[in-house]
């Protein structure tokens, strides 16, 4: 079997957090969804059934809601700190796929949120 991209996920991560230009949205926050998907060789774990030799979601999400958990005006600012959080964390990761969405934008529109997606290779694991 040859295995040509592998990934974990974690869908649909509901945070609050107080992120926003406006000082209302810094004082009383807003809901936010976040995706990730994240390239790794999986290979090893396969074999080993060691969770070891993985990216541990426990370990991946509490980056996310630490990175999340500390204000700032831009969300594309935060989507940067947790993509740098994780490379540093995991030298293993060779992509980061990201998506966070404010589900409640403060633009009198009638949506289901607004963000940022990104979209990451780690140089260091070419």
């Amino acid at each position: 079997m040859n295995i040509t991209q592998s990934y974990i996920h974690i869908n649909d991560i509901r945070l609050h957090a107080c992120h926003g230009v406006l000082p209302q949205e810094q004082l009383t926050g807003n809901d936010y969804s976040i995706d990730i998907k994240i390239g790794y060789d999986i290979n090893h774990a396969m074999q080993s059934d060691n969770v070891e030799d993985t990216l541990n979601y426990a370990e991946v999400y509490n980056i996310i809601k630490e990175e999340m958990m500390q204000p700032s005006k831009l969300i594309e600012h935060v989507a940067g700190r947790i993509a740098n959080h994780l490379v540093q964390e995991f030298s293993q990761i060779s992509t980061i796929m990201l998506r966070i969405t404010k589900l409640n934008p403060p633009m009198g529109a009638d949506c289901q949120g607004a963000g940022v997606e990104i979209h990451v290779t780690n140089e260091k694991t070419k």
